[in-house]
């Protein structure tokens, strides 16, 4: 299938898609006529391309770890390396979630005293 029907059948912008193929996940083939030509495949390396973007991992990532997905969930096969990568991107967003909430305590705390030395109109 062309790139607009992987579009159309993913909800993936075409631009998304030339992204994905330019960081290696997805890999066409060239028509005689040049255009990229996706296999049925494809629909499902998408999925897992956007599951694995909402899970946060990075393009560099997913491509380290798309070879042994299966599935467009994805489900993965046992292996350590795996393990690691995800153990350690749960662990930078465990950090970033901890910090996020020290900053929204901050804010808080600056928005009652700003409200409590405001004066009322």
């Amino acid at each position: 299938m062309l790139i607009g029907a992987l579009s159309r059948r993913t909800g993936v912008r075409t631009h998304q898609l030339r992204y994905y193929e330019a960081q290696g996940l997805l890999k066409p083939d060239r028509g005689p006529t040049g255009y990229r030509e996706y296999g049925s495949d494809a629909v499902t390396t998408v999925a897992q391309i956007r599951n694995l973007l909402a899970a946060g991992l990075s393009t560099a990532e997913i491509a380290a770890v798309l070879p042994c997905a299966a599935g467009p969930t994805p489900d993965f096969e046992p292996c350590e390396e795996l393990a690691e990568t995800f153990a350690r991107r749960l662990a930078d967003l465990d950090a970033r979630m901890t910090s996020l909430a020290h900053a929204r305590d901050l804010l808080r705390g600056f928005v009652e005293v700003t409200r409590e030395t405001t004066p009322a109109a």
